[in-house]
């Protein structure tokens, strides 16, 4: 789940964005199969006349983007077995488990036909809380577990929270489970005051053998464009940023960026060359993902799936 974004001002800078979106989708049938402006996003991805597909078995939805409806209409159950319509193969978990228990989770995703690939777990409080958290991921058949989000001023706070995130890792792996960390822009742009942002301290204290990156492509992007580094060129900066960390880079959020205000956006309707990364660097897992979908969360879903299946690099 990606905290420290403004949703609300979002939403109201994307406002005529968001309309003309709307005007585009009001003839379609049936919730969130957005057919015609699915095209739309593989059109935007189409000028890449590149040699392969994302596979579709490494396609997932990080849940985050739903939430709504699974809080509120059309309901948990609904919204995921509307995913598996869609085509996902699988998600990454957010949120909690909706009243069930991880194994009774597993056992309604099994029977939907949607793998819970990956999760978004904050560092656990004590040892009883990491034992827990790492035999529910283990129930629930996860290859991935992923700390979603860190934030301080502070170098001594990112210094310890990598040491406790390597201590984590070490148990995760002797699990079977990868562990990761998941970034936002304000990596790039904290100055502790000596030159050294978190992302330096994390890159250089994370154990490369025991943690890995799943980089959010438009935090990237927009650390790279609010700190001055990556205005000229986001995506080679984003490049520069999977390429020059010792941890390696797993797992991707891909989520566009609205070029006029900066707001995320559906996928294909943004300014982001997503094959371009995909070309550099190649993951285990391409998850999609819209903070502030533009027209519904079912839709972006649907979106966000198709942009992915029709792209080329």
């Amino acid at each position: 789940m990606c905290y420290g974004h403004d949703g609300q001002t979002a939403l109201r800078q994307s406002l005529d964005r968001r309309d003309l979106l709307r005007g585009s989708l009001a003839a379609l049938a049936g919730i969130g199969l957005a057919t015609g402006l699915g095209a739309t996003a593989a059109q935007a991805g189409g000028h890449h006349h590149g040699r392969r597909p994302v596979p579709k078995e490494l396609i997932s939805l990080q849940l985050w983007t739903v939430r709504d409806a699974l809080n509120g209409s059309p309901g948990y159950d609904a919204t995921l077995a509307h995913l598996a319509r869609i085509g996902y193969p699988r998600v990454e978990l957010a949120l909690g488990y909706f009243g069930r228990t991880a194994r009774e989770l597993r056992r309604f995703l099994d029977g939907i036909g949607i793998k819970a690939s990956s999760s978004h777990d904050g560092i656990a409080a004590d040892a009883a809380a990491l034992e827990q958290k790492i035999a529910n991921a283990r129930t629930l058949g996860q290859r991935f577990m992923v700390v979603p989000y860190l934030n301080s001023d502070r170098e001594d706070d990112w210094k310890r929270w990598a040491e406790q995130m390597n201590v984590e890792a070490a148990a995760a792996r002797k699990a079977g489970l990868r562990y990761g960390y998941h970034n936002h822009a304000h990596e790039f742009t904290i100055d502790f005051g000596n030159g050294r942002r978190p992302w330096d301290v994390l890159t250089e204290e994370l154990d490369p053998r025991l943690v890995h990156l799943e980089i959010d492509i438009y935090w990237a992007v927009t650390g790279g464009i609010t700190s001055g580094e990556g205005v000229d060129d986001p995506e080679g900066f984003t490049l520069d940023v999977i390429r020059s960390a010792p941890q390696r880079v797993l797992q991707y959020h891909v989520k566009d960026r609205d070029p006029a205000t900066g707001d995320m956006a559906d996928l294909g309707t943004g300014m982001i060359d997503f094959a371009r990364i995909f070309r550099g660097h190649q993951v285990m897992e391409y998850i999609v993902e819209n903070d502030t979908p533009d027209v519904t969360p079912q839709q972006t879903a649907a979106v966000g799936y198709r942009y992915l299946r029709r792209l080329r690099f």
